[in-house]
């Protein structure tokens, strides 16, 4: 399971990694995040309803109802869903429609995984050659009541996958990591194509590039 990422990236960088024209661009201030934790804003890339790919804000999490507190009745904060399991895409109505219709692009410089505790080791992968990258996302818009917290919002969730080889020291899951080529076939491709990409990343894809006790925000240097 991925919790956290980090997207440094400057709002030119991701419009030429991801062929996102400055029109299209909805991003205001929204500044460099070298930690984005579930329920954070960050950038996604998803198809606007001219079809051009568009760099819209969203919140990490898919907000499902959430349950009233045993001790004193009052409703707790809505689960966010941050990560959609590959091989559960179809058998989940949580993920299927967006799968079907709406995927997006999650721009990212490193993603986290952890290892032991008190203080835990985090351990950041990136792109091996590259200033960023993109995990393969789903988004919804969100509206309405989610128990007492009234909702406008676009929510995105991160797909993930079997680790590879780097990543199976560390976890038993990792962000399913998108090569360039692969893009566009999962942002516009039929259904049964973006299936064929639910799949473990290379070995080559990423590499841990810092380590450190508590580092709980990564910058590209």
């Amino acid at each position: 399971m991925c919790n956290l990422y980090s997207n440094t990236l400057s709002h030119e960088a991701m419009r030429s990694l991801f062929d996102v024209s400055p029109a299209l661009t909805k991003l205001g201030n929204l500044p460099a995040l070298p930690a984005v934790f579930p329920k954070y804003e960050a950038p996604i890339v998803a198809l606007g309803k001219s079809g051009g790919r568009s760099l819209i804000r969203a919140r990490w999490g898919f907000l499902t109802q959430p349950k009233r507190s045993k001790r004193t009745g009052d409703w707790l904060s809505p689960p966010a869903w941050n990560n959609a399991r590959d091989d559960k895409l179809m058998a989940l109505n949580l993920w299927k429609q967006s799968f079907e219709s709406r995927r997006c692009l999650i721009p990212a410089s490193a993603f986290a995984e952890t290892t032991g505790a008190k203080p835990a080791t985090y351990h950041w992968l990136a792109a091996q050659g590259a200033e960023g990258f993109a995990i393969a996302g789903l988004w919804q818009v969100q509206r309405g009541l989610f128990g007492e917290l009234e909702v406008d919002q676009v929510s995105f969730t991160m797909v993930t996958t079997a680790p590879n080889s780097v990543v199976s020291k560390l976890h038993n899951r990792m962000p399913l990591v998108l090569e360039p080529n692969d893009h566009e076939e999962w942002l516009r491709g039929p259904m049964q194509d973006a299936k064929k990409l639910l799949r473990t990343p290379n070995d080559n894809v990423v590499e841990i590039v810092a380590s450190g006790e508590a580092m709980r925000e990564f910058r590209a240097t």
